[in-house]
């Protein structure tokens, strides 16, 4: 089965979002975008090894949050391991700090006391069909919320996860995808909860097929730093020396920029040229209902025991299996629109946090979100 999905235009519903991230670089990418939204209300930003350590992590969401204007939004961490499995990095990727060259002011808050796990399942138990969750790392921590509140599910108004690989070449062995490679069998428990459900509680999986479509160039660099008002344009360009690090006069596009020049420079040392794929920007998206998608039911099976294909994720839309469907894949996307939107909306915020007349609130002149 197969349904459009698309925002009304000119008109933004507003969603309360519970993220789960690895952050990461994209994951960076994608919770500044969230920030930039007044319609998003981020209950909570929890931490998941993957990336980099769980405590890094933290460390990067509330330098993120408090640089983009969301100071009070509450970080928590969880686990700090994979389920079953030794946990794995990847500083080559995202750098030694998981964002790049970027060199994040130091938090002025600090990490909730409470466990992610359970900050997770009491939000959802007070907040019954409210709440959408939006899984860009390693499913870890949500299975172990599973675990605590198996009518998770049930709870939640909507779940958005950035995973797999389904008939497409994997980021991390020819076949599998970075979050469902390092905690396989967590996102074997998800996909389980899920099994069986009405396919409009079904979870949107965006997988590698639709994520690297949302390959970021140069050049959107460019006119992100032109919305966000800077006095100078802003070249990243790939014979520029490695390591070079951005002037410009925006702080939110200083940072960002050295992000994504690390990420160009990784791209195009494996071969896929001097851009950067942003998988979770695109999920973020779909859970903030700022993108237009198509999304297929498919019944699909994490690999867990053969060792070669340890994460591979195989979709049955078929039904050859008999088993029911348990998620609800992004099958086409339109990147264009989502660069429009991203150069737009985080292009905005950054303008709103380089205005001295703001006094350092993002929102002056805009309608303020909610209060986390």
């Amino acid at each position: 089965m197969s349904g459009e999905h698309a925002p009304v235009a000119g008109l933004r519903e507003p969603v309360s979002l519970l993220v789960d991230c690895d952050t990461g670089i994209d994951d960076a990418i994608a919770l500044a975008y969230l920030c930039s939204l007044a319609q998003v209300e981020l209950v909570a930003v929890s931490c998941t090894p993957g990336n980099v350590a769980a405590e890094q992590v933290a460390r990067n969401n509330l330098s993120l949050l408090e640089l983009c204007g969301r100071p009070g939004v509450p970080v928590a961490i969880g686990a700090r391991a994979p389920l079953r499995i030794p946990l794995v990095t990847t500083p080559e990727t995202h750098g030694p700090r998981g964002v790049g060259y970027a060199e994040l002011p130091e938090p002025q808050g600090s990490v909730s006391g409470i466990d992610a796990v359970e900050l997770w399942v009491e939000a959802a138990r007070s907040r019954p069909g409210e709440l959408v969750a939006l899984l860009t790392a390693p499913l870890t921590n949500f299975a172990l919320a599973l675990r605590d509140e198996p009518r998770l599910p049930e709870l939640l108004r909507g779940v958005v996860i950035m995973g797999g690989s389904y008939y497409y070449q994997g980021n991390t062995t020819p076949t599998a995808e970075w979050n469902t490679h390092v905690d396989p069998h967590a996102a074997v428990e998800v996909f389980a909860a899920f099994s069986g459900l009405p396919e409009e509680r079904l979870p949107v999986v965006c997988a590698l097929e639709t994520t690297e479509r949302i390959e970021l160039k140069p050049e959107h660099v460019t006119a992100l730093a032109a919305e966000a008002g800077c006095t100078e344009p802003e070249l990243v360009l790939p014979d520029q020396p490695e390591g070079s690090r951005s002037t410009a006069s925006n702080v939110l596009v200083r940072h960002v920029s050295d992000m994504l020049r690390f990420y160009f420079e990784f791209h195009r040392r494996y071969d896929q040229g001097y851009v950067a794929h942003i998988h979770d920007y695109f999920a973020a998206s779909v859970a903030a209902g700022t993108a237009r998608y198509r999304a297929r039911a498919a019944t699909v099976h994490v690999e867990t025991a053969a060792p070669r294909l340890i994460g591979t994720t195989v979709a049955d839309f078929r039904g050859l299996w008999g088993e029911p469907p348990n998620a609800r894949i992004v099958s086409e996307n339109y990147p264009s629109e989502t660069f429009s939107e991203l150069v737009r909306s985080l292009g905005g915020l950054g303008r709103r946090l380089g205005d001295p007349d703001g006094q350092g609130n993002p929102w002056k002149g805009a309608a303020s979100p909610r209060s986390a």
